[in-house]
């Protein structure tokens, strides 16, 4: 099965690849909120505009001789391979973070107020809260954090 992979972007100018089936896979998606940043989550997304990259020189070319080659190779990487390489590594670093936590699930927002108010040790945790839980612990100054369900390493495939 042929994919066709899109340079996607969300609204933030995070930018990542998306794999589908054909145009219309991702026009489908796209439609029921399916495609969303892997950094932030949004599903504002745009494709950008990218050429297809047939790797066919070297059917056309003789092989340049070794220092050739060392000359013509890339001192640096593009603004968009450097952005790309951060996001991998943020993406990297917060997955292990997670992976430091305990995962209490409904129970987050009275297990927060419970070490908030020393009820319980104090360690990281996460889980799932609702909206008005999560303004309900800010308004008692405990500071919490949405995140994206992708980061979770449990929801990974």
């Amino acid at each position: 099965m042929a994919l066709k992979v899109f340079d996607l972007q969300c609204e933030h100018s995070h930018i990542f690849e998306g794999w589908f089936g054909s145009h219309e896979d991702y026009d489908a998606q796209q439609a029921r909120g399916l495609v969303t940043c892997p950094v932030c989550g949004s599903a504002s997304i745009t494709k950008r505009l990218s050429a297809p990259r047939l790797n066919v020189a070297h059917l056309h070319a003789p092989e340049p001789a070794p220092l050739q080659r060392q000359a013509e190779a890339p001192t640096g990487a593009s603004d968009a391979q450097k952005i790309a390489a951060l996001q991998a590594a943020v993406l990297t670093q917060v997955r292990a973070m997670l992976r430091n936590t305990e995962n209490v699930g409904a129970r987050f927002a009275e297990e927060a107020r419970r070490i908030h108010e020393g009820e319980a040790d104090e360690r990281p945790i996460r889980g799932t809260a609702s909206r008005e839980e999560r303004e309900a612990l800010a308004e008692d100054g405990i500071e919490v954090m949405a995140l994206p369900d992708f980061l979770d390493d449990d929801r990974l495939q």
